[in-house]
């Protein structure tokens, strides 16, 4: 297949790009069976990457950005709403086994009252553009897919990213044909913003030989978009960071029942980072569950407690489009101004609305996406695998699932890199815009946008998770 930049020579991009790539950090681990040929660990490949910025339309941008100060602070606000959790988790728990195991923890540190009253939110809501039939990028606007409270990743290879697409313009003879200007490829802050907000809660807990531990999977291929945090934090803020599994906390630390101090190999705990836990696989038994219930109870700063993961449920998504609901936690003008974004957001339950969303669900499946209480990719459903998911299900077990509206995104042309592969053709790409929020129980201390994310997958690949293997990191060039 010829480029869609007639002019530039893909072949020199792509040995620029991936050299920078690995020189620069933008890298993973290449999968087991490729790492088994190396000790310790020592094999990287370049991230999956789009060799050309992907065009977004500026005002969207600045929009989705604009729009994340107040999805922090109503994120926070609905963490401390025990009425909305108990309500959301009245059907949930009936029906998912693990929202069920993370409401217990949340009812038991309720009850016995938290020992943090402090919390620490790194938030990421992702849009797509959405344009009715007929129109192109242009004319499109965003449209929200979700927010994410636990584990947002990428962000420290986003900001990679962006920083190999401004030395491509630089570098390569007429890269894009040309037609790209630096000023159209924003500056991203994101390792920077994170690491600043995880420093601000563990100064918070005001003990400088304390540890910011990082909850992390065992065999992480995604260990460097981890790694450029960890080294933000000690050079910016001489935070020193622990990396640990959920079972390493259960079988090596302690926790002090009297002052609540948690100490893992003999450090104590100032902040607890997950970059795991947000999905039952993360739990193979009992001890992993011990070790989140041991940090929830801790003093620890948390980073999510489980009432921010609680509240980043998909149901939750779905009720906050409900009238009247976003007016509960923000002025009428806030409210107007998220629920612009909002995609068509229906229940599956028993309510009239419920019951009519099923019936349009199984008659026109190719209008809707069916979406379980799960973060990382590969959960949603689409099209006739809808009514194939869905007939079966008990009127219980719907509750499980959300449906909202299929978002059309107008497709673009570009290049993709994937384990050295040229992969060109059309394109769509989903936004993610990054927030960080501290609040110590009775204030708010930090409530910022920390910087973006843009994934881009092929046209005909529904999900978008670069991990799960579905799409690459890019950046965006406005336009």
């Amino acid at each position: 297949m010829t480029s869609f930049h007639k002019k530039t020579d893909i072949q020199q991009v792509t040995t620029e790009a991936v050299d920078w790539a690995l020189a620069h950090g933008l890298v993973v681990r290449p999968t087991a069976e490729k790492q088994k040929h190396f000790e310790n660990n020592a094999a990287v490949i370049h991230a999956p990457l789009s060799l050309f910025p992907t065009p977004f339309p500026r005002r969207e941008f600045e929009k989705a950005k604009a729009l994340q100060a107040p999805w922090n602070d109503l994120i926070h606000r609905m963490s401390q709403d025990t009425v909305l959790i108990q309500e959301i988790m009245e059907t949930l728990s009936q029906v998912d086994d693990f929202m069920k195991r993370l409401y217990d923890i949340y009812v038991i540190v309720q009850r016995e009252g938290p020992a943090q009253s402090a919390s620490l939110g790194i938030h990421r809501c992702d849009y797509l553009l959405h344009a009715d039939d007929g129109r192109d990028t242009n004319n499109a606007r965003i449209q929200q897919v979700e927010f994410n409270t636990i584990a947002s990743s990428f962000g420290s290879l986003s900001t990679r990213m962006g920083a190999l697409h401004r030395y491509l313009l630089s570098a390569v003879d007429q890269y894009g044909d040309d037609a790209i200007q630096l000023d159209q490829l924003p500056e991203n802050d994101a390792i920077s913003a994170i690491a600043d907000g995880l420093a601000s809660a563990w100064k918070l807990y005001n003990k400088p030989a304390a540890r910011v531990m990082m909850i992390v999977q065992p065999g992480e291929r995604n260990a460097f978009d981890q790694r450029w945090l960890e080294y933000a934090l000690l050079e910016r803020h001489g935070a020193r960071v622990l990396r640990r599994s959920l079972a390493d906390v259960v079988e090596r630390g302690q926790f002090d029942e009297q002052s609540k101090t948690l100490v893992v190999d003999g450090h104590e705990i100032a902040v607890i980072y997950y970059r795991a836990g947000y999905g039952p696989e993360d739990y193979h038994g009992d001890k992993e569950w011990e070790a989140r219930l041991m940090m929830e109870r801790s003093m620890a700063v948390k980073c999510p407690s489980v009432a921010y993961q609680l509240v980043g449920a998909k149901k939750v998504q779905q009720v906050l489009a409900m009238p009247g609901r976003l007016e509960k936690y923000v002025d009428d003008a806030t409210a107007a101004q998220l629920r612009e974004s909002f995609a068509g957001l229906y229940p599956l339950d028993q309510s009239e609305a419920g019951k009519q969303a099923y019936a349009q669900a199984l008659s026109t499946p190719e209008r809707y996406v069916l979406k379980p209480q799960r973060e990382g990719g590969g959960n949603n459903v689409y099209g006739d695998d809808i009514v194939r998911v869905l007939q079966p299900l008990s009127e219980q077990e719907r509750l499980a699932y959300i449906l909202m509206d299929l978002i059309r995104t107008p497709p673009v042309h570009n290049a993709m890199l994937r384990e050295g592969q040229i992969v060109q053709g059309q394109v769509v790409s989903e936004l993610g815009i990054y927030g960080i929020y501290l609040s110590d129980g009775k204030q708010t201390l930090v409530n910022q946008v920390g910087g973006h994310l843009l994934r881009t997958k092929g046209v005909e690949t529904k999900e978008g998770g670069v991990a799960a293997g579905f799409a690459v990191i890019d950046s965006p060039l406005l336009v």
